[in-house]
């Protein structure tokens, strides 16, 4: 209750008196033990009430009032979102008002009308990098050349805007009909704030080009070898193409418009050609390395159109196509010691995995942390599991294990593990990193999956597992035995084992978890997974419980069981899942609470007399308890309210996001607003109604404007 140098009021009173109370049993302390408490109270709301006369520190549902002093003015919604209560309502209160908006709106006010303050808008009120752009600038007309003719770079300029697009301008032309178009156009008609059809050109138009996606990086990962030559790689470990995206830098003054260095965009091969150096190094965007520490120099690296591998470089060089993601060394010039690479990648949110800040998972007192990766106590996983293994023996209190894997690194061996009763693992990734679990074909004459085996031998209860920030290709997890617990986070588990190049499933239909005559119980969050699989013996034991939240399930196809049996059997599992996205049908024996989610595939459940399914899409052939406020049910037009994506093949960039043609049933379908599925937690539509709804106050003067989405 009170810090280190402060003083109770017990240690106050004079020693005499102190002296005489603890001849009488301390009753004196007791009594100042109960108004040091209520001093502590008292303190603490002192404390919180000055913080809360500053916009930077108040409490949440104060911001409304401090921004009604300068005339802010809440969004709809956040004192419905204030009313709900709990973890999720504060999170959408959040985006409803955020706290940086609140906080910069006398210096927005201050620049309205300005292109800059329009980008700073979409940062502070929806969190998005931006580029605006005021389209009158592009309007293609016709110019008096007489009346500039005495200012030659001045005719220059204008006569852009009235001409035709010189082919002999790549850059220009590479740049067409995006964020950063530099050629002219014709005037279109349509108002670019329509919600059906937008113009951009305009007399009147300013664009706000905004990116969902956000950069994710990985440091030193390995680069994945496509050929025997081992002169061709892909910067992704799974060898599947992945276009690289740019390191957003913070733009050099306030009134700077962005250029494609401030945001997350797509290296352009023109771009990455001409500006190698922007992009190529430690720290930016990306980097190679074959021997060490020491990088592949910039003098070494060519741009290059690898869509065949056709293009060989020449002796010293190292080809780069960043559309595609792929690497080429000359014929017979392969770095013996291996590759690695450092880049970024695109994707919606923090999930499946990566070097993004994640919560440690808690650990007790007594638990052994064992370090496994390049220059640590551990080389191999499995090296550390059987230091366990010998500490358990000489220790049999040691229950509990920490297995950390350190750096983005590959690790291929096979992993089997056996758990006794009391037995509590965690194998997770360290801070900063994701590792990745490669389980080939090691085993003749039985499956190569990820093994955790129940033994039954020892007291206590069933063993545990925790599997975090983890990236398993190649083969499933496998959990068998008596086994209590099983919890997956922030891990992703490959849809279908493993990628071709154009991120095509090679074994779709596959399972990535398997529950084999287990009574775990399943919990996963903020993951990717492919199928799931539960083989259960009915007559001994119950169902199965599985929990999913924020999570996908991908059965690599719509027709596919993405939660089932053997043989495409019933599973005999509880499904329970909030803010998921399955991709693949559903067969389970039957349902606890099933809210904000997106099933895109049948959904058969055995038992219908319980459960719950609300504020879901489920398609019209599912046989499922009675649902509550679901689409297409509740519209009642199932040929227009059908899920649609940007993509479905896990390995795009846009996998999983909803496509702006979905039906708005659908992407604000959720109970309170958001979109439906894994991505819920976004709040994607009213960080656009924020946004939208901010523009209005600080678009220049006689302009209209709208918000426009690069991804």
């Amino acid at each position: 209750m009170t810090t280190g140098a402060e003083r109770t009021l017990y240690e106050l009173l004079p020693a005499l008196h102190r002296r005489r109370d603890t001849e009488e049993g301390m009753p004196l302390r007791a009594l100042l033990a109960v108004v040091e408490e209520q001093r502590a109270l008292v303190r603490e709301s002192v404390r919180r009430q000055y913080a809360d006369w500053f916009v930077e520190t108040c409490q949440d549902w104060l911001l409304p009032y401090i921004g009604a002093l300068v005339g802010y003015e809440a969004l709809p919604g956040y004192e419905e979102a204030l009313a709900r209560g709990g973890e999720g309502a504060a999170r959408l209160a959040a985006v409803v008002a955020p706290r940086r908006d609140v906080a910069r709106t006398l210096a927005n006010r201050r620049r309205k009308g300005t292109l800059a303050a329009l980008e700073d808008l979409a940062r502070d009120v929806a969190d998005w990098p931006a580029r605006a752009v005021e389209f009158r600038t592009t309007l293609g007309h016709d110019q008096p050349v007489r009346r500039y003719s005495a200012y030659p770079r001045d005719i220059e300029d204008r006569l852009r805007l009235g001409g035709l697009a010189d082919l002999r301008r790549g850059e220009e032309l590479d740049l067409v009909d995006g964020p950063f178009d530099r050629l002219s156009h014709t005037a279109d008609v349509r108002r670019i704030e329509s919600a059906h059809s937008s113009g951009h050109e305009g007399v009147a138009g300013v664009g706000l080009f905004v990116w969902r996606l956000g950069a994710y990086p990985l440091t030193r990962a390995p680069a994945y070898c496509v050929d025997r030559d081992r002169s061709h790689y892909t910067f992704s470990i799974l060898g599947n193409d992945t276009p690289l995206v740019t390191r957003p830098v913070r733009e050099p003054a306030p009134t700077h418009i962005a250029d494609e260095t401030n945001v997350p965009a797509f290296i352009r091969r023109r771009a990455f050609e001409e500006r190698t150096a922007h992009y190529y190094g430690p720290g930016k965007s990306l980097c190679i390395w074959t021997d060490g520490d020491t990088p592949v120099p910039l003098s070494a690296i060519v741009a290059a159109d690898l869509s065949d591998w056709g293009q060989a470089p020449r002796r010293g060089q190292v080809a780069v196509d960043p559309v595609l993601g792929r690497i080429a060394f000359p014929a017979r010039s392969a770095p013996d010691s291996g590759v690695r690479v450092s880049y970024h990648h695109a994707f919606s949110a923090p999930m499946g995995g990566g070097e993004y800040p994640v919560a440690a998972l808690p650990a007790g007192p007594d638990a052994a942390l064992y370090r496994v990766g390049p220059g640590q106590e551990f080389e191999r996983l499995m090296d550390a599991v059987s230091r366990w293994y010998e500490e358990k023996r000489a220790h049999p209190a040691r229950r509990e294990a920490v297995i950390e894997l350190v750096g983005s690194v590959a690790f291929q061996e096979q992993i089997e593990i056996r758990l006794d009763h009391g037995d509590r693992l965690t194998v997770r990734a360290a801070p900063g990193s994701r590792p990745v679990l490669r389980l080939l074909d090691w085993y003749a004459n039985r499956p190569d999956a990820l093994r955790f085996i129940g033994t039954g031998r020892g007291r206590g209860p069933l063993p545990s597992v925790r599997l975090a920030g983890l990236l398993v290709t190649g083969r499933s997890v496998r959990v068998q035995g008596p086994v209590g617990r099983v919890e997956v986070s922030h891990c992703t588990l490959v849809p279908g084992w493993s990628l071709g190049e154009d991120c095509c499933c090679e074994h779709p239909g596959e399972p990535s978890l398997e529950l084999v005559r287990t009574p775990a119980c399943l919990e996963v969050r903020h993951s990717i997974t492919g199928a799931v699989v539960v083989e259960a013996d009915e007559a001994c034991t119950g169902p199965n419980r599985i929990f999913l939240s924020d999570s996908v399930l991908d059965a690599t196809s719509a027709e596919l069981p993405a939660l089932g049996g053997p043989d495409d059997g019933c599973a005999y599992a509880e499904l329970s899942a909030r803010r998921t996205t399955v991709i693949g049908s559903v067969r389970t024996h039957e349902v606890g609470l099933v809210e904000n989610c997106l099933l895109d595939g049948p959904v058969h459940v055995s038992v219908r007399q319980r459960g719950c399914i609300r504020f879901s899409y489920l398609p019209p052939c599912s046989q499922t308890p009675a649902p509550f406020h679901c689409e297409p049910a509740t519209s009642g037009d199932p040929a227009r309210v059908v899920p649609r994506f940007t993509s479905t093949a896990y390995g795009t960039p846009g996998y999983g996001q909803l496509s702006a043609a979905c039906a708005r049933e659908i992407r604000r379908g959720a109970e309170d607003g958001s979109e439906l599925g894994a991505f819920h937690d976004l709040f994607q539509p009213q960080r656009e109604d924020g946004l939208r709804g901010r523009l209005a106050e600080y678009t220049p003067a006689g302009a209209s404007s709208g918000v426009l989405f690069v991804t």
